[in-house]
């Protein structure tokens, strides 16, 4: 799908993510003028002023979330040979079993403890699940709930549940597309390279958040 022409840079209304269009892009989201309600208010504090930059945004909060349906990263782990797979962490098959046996919190930290590029504890310290990834951004890591939270002005390293629920979360994921300057971007149509300041070198799952995208274009430009 070509991106849409220069008309989709008009200037989003005041009410423009209302629960009736944000139920059509995710059908299955829950409570969608909840939602509706604490992006519309976050966006208004961002530079998402324009519907390229609210279709890039939505697409990449989808694929994060599941389709706006998950504000925690999923760690109930049933098969040991994808656990094993995914982690480096985790070492064979025997022991993502263990794992899984100990269940959600134990495999979050187990996985994302001792990563100083997260800048969390080791193993024991617990940080792995209470810095496991979170709402519509999925933030993850200690060191990025204290950044996101002296940006937008809230202790989330003190408080991390505050960012699995609204309206923190809206705050967290338009704060963060502003910290990684995702809106020129989005301009430029360039959705490969949102994705690249969004989730990193790997860009996972491009062509869904492509395709996001490209469903909410055809919600909001109409």
């Amino acid at each position: 799908m070509a991106f849409p022409p220069p008309s989709t840079f008009h200037h989003l209304d005041d009410t423009m993510i209302t629960a009736e269009k944000l139920l059509k892009f995710a059908p299955n989201i829950k409570d969608a003028a909840a939602h509706a309600a604490a992006l519309e208010a976050a966006r208004k504090e961002s530079t998402v002023d324009n519907v390229r930059r609210l279709c890039a945004f939505l697409g990449q909060i989808s694929v994060e979330t599941g389709g706006l349906t998950l504000m925690e990263e999923n760690m109930n782990y049933r098969n040991p040979e994808r656990l094993d797979a995914l982690f480096s962490k985790v070492k064979g098959i025997e022991d993502a079993k263990a794992l899984i046996a100990k269940g959600p919190q134990a495999i979050a930290n187990r996985v994302y403890g001792g990563r100083a590029d997260l800048g969390n504890g080791d193993e024991a310290s617990g940080d792995g699940w209470k810095y496991r990834g979170s709402g519509y951004k999925q933030l993850t890591g200690r060191y990025n709930y204290r950044e996101m939270g002296k940006l937008i002005g809230l202790d989330l390293e003190n408080n991390p549940d505050w960012v699995r629920v609204n309206p923190t979360a809206a705050k967290v994921a338009f704060a963060f597309w502003d910290a990684k300057k995702c809106s020129p971007l989005a301009d430029a149509g360039d959705i490969e390279a949102v994705t690249e300041r969004v989730n990193g070198p790997a860009k996972l799952a491009l062509a869904e958040r492509r395709a996001a995208t490209d469903r909410a274009l055809d919600i909001w430009s109409t």
